[in-house]
Parts: C-alpha cells; sequence; structure tokens
C-alpha cells in the first residue's frame, strides 16, 4: 500500500510539472520495481535562500532556486533584487534520494548499490515491518551569505569564482547520480 501511494504520488508531481526533471528517470526505474518506490528526492541545485539571524530552516525561503548550472549575470540579477529578509545566501546543494522497500534485504541491496556507486552518505532512516526507507545523500556541496540587510557582502569578481565552483560541483553531483542509477539498473534489474 505504501509502494502505491508514494507512487502516485510521484506520478502527480510529475503530471504537474513539480519534480525534479533530472531525478525522474531514476525515481520511474525504481518505482517500475515491484518491492521498491521513491518518496522526495532531488537531483541537486543551485538556490539563493532568504534566512533569518538565525538560519532557522523553518524561517527560510527560497528566493531563487535552479536545478541546472547558472549563468553569472541572472545570479547577479537574483541577488541584486530587495529580499526583506535578514540574510541572503548561495547554496549548492547535492541530490538526496528517499528510497524504500519491504524488507531488510532490499534495504541492503540499495546500501550495497550506493557503495559500488561510491556514494558515501547513505542509511536507513525508517525501520519498520515491510517499510524500509533510506535517505541517500551526495556530498557535492557549497554554502556562504552573500547579502546582509540587502547589502552584498562580495564583489562580483569574488561572486562569479563561487558561481564556477557552484557549476562544477552541481555538475560532480549529476555525474555521481548518473553513475548511481547505472548501477541500480545493473544490480537491481
Amino acid at each position: 500500500m505504501i509502494k502505491q501511494h508514494n507512487k502516485a504520488e510521484f506520478e502527480k508531481a510529475v503530471a504537474e510539472k513539480k519534480a525534479d526533471k533530472l531525478i525522474i528517470p531514476l525515481c520511474s526505474f525504481i518505482n517500475s520495481l515491484p518491492e521498491f518506490f521513491s518518496s522526495s528526492s532531488c537531483a541537486g541545485r543551485i538556490m539563493l535562500l532568504k534566512t533569518d539571524a538565525k538560519e532557522s530552516k523553518r524561517e527560510a525561503a527560497f528566493h531563487a532556486k535552479w536545478h541546472r548550472k547558472v549563468k553569472q549575470p541572472e545570479l547577479m540579477r537574483e541577488i541584486g533584487k530587495k529580499t526583506g529578509s535578514p540574510e541572503l545566501w548561495l547554496k549548492q546543494e547535492p541530490f538526496i534520494l528517499h528510497l524504500g522497500t519491504n524488507n531488510l534485504a532490499n534495504a541492503n541491496r540499495l546500501l550495497q548499490c550506493c557503495r559500488k556507486a561510491g556514494i558515501k552518505r547513505a542509511g536507513i532512516m525508517v525501520a519498520e515491518e515491510e517499510k524500509f526507507i533510506l535517505e541517500i545523500i551526495g556530498t557535492q556541496n557549497l554554502a556562504l551569505p552573500v547579502k546582509k540587510k540587502n547589502n552584498i557582502l562580495a564583489e562580483e569578481k569574488y561572486l562569479k569564482f563561487v558561481l564556477e565552483k557552484a557549476n562544477a560541483k552541481l555538475e560532480r553531483n549529476y555525474a555521481l547520480l548518473k553513475k548511481f542509477e547505472k548501477t541500480l539498473k545493473q544490480e537491481l534489474e
């Protein structure tokens, strides 16, 4: 029953164009297997995040986000806009996958696929009867404040350098995600 619910949620997100395009093939493959399912997942992104002074996640809000490499002019245009928040952070986040299965043996199969693909951060988050949920996270990330009280904190030359790093990390993230998808197909089909 949990598989059907999660599969329906995924299909709804795809139909409403709310699913990250780069994660769709991997989640579609997982959902096609009888004993596996996907839950909320993201292929990785670059974003500008509005935060309060305490950087609490609850108070954070997207200022801009991209599930792709970002060009310097678009980043600078978004940084230049008023935010209405104490701080604005530039973040590059890795993929995060939530994959589920019906037993511990299958959960271990997923963990073995992670190791074979070179993913270092994966574990079982939920272990209940007939419900095992794994969280799998890439390691490429970057985060730094770029604006405080509507004052840009760094020169454009530095922000260009940081964006180049964020874009390169995002590309490495996507390559690892593709390697994981290939490993899953080899090991689970």
